[in-house]
């Protein structure tokens, strides 16, 4: 079971959920990668992710391994998607 909140980072909203059964936030890849990369929108932060993510993979790189999907809702439609989430030990 999850329950998903809305946190700010520096004025920037960043999606979390609390999975109950971990003891554990998780936080929006994408919504971190745009605050960190300044994509002007949800969409280039997204295509950023995209990319990165798919070079991360081709290099074997722990970090996707470490990806969790869990639905968020999104910030366009309000619906819940699965969306590539990560704690924060896990992006070290």
């Amino acid at each position: 079971m999850t329950n998903d909140v809305v946190q700010l980072f520096e004025d920037q909203p960043i999606r979390t959920a609390w999975v109950e059964d971990e003891e554990e936030w998780y936080f929006s890849v994408v919504d971190v990668v745009g605050i960190l990369t300044e994509q002007p929108d949800i969409d280039g932060a997204r295509n950023y992710w995209k990319v990165l993510k798919n070079r991360l993979k081709e290099e074997g790189s722990q970090l996707v391994t470490n990806c969790n999907q869990l639905k968020m809702r999104s910030p366009k439609d309000g619906k819940r998607y699965n969306t590539d989430a990560i704690k924060t030990i896990g992006a070290k």
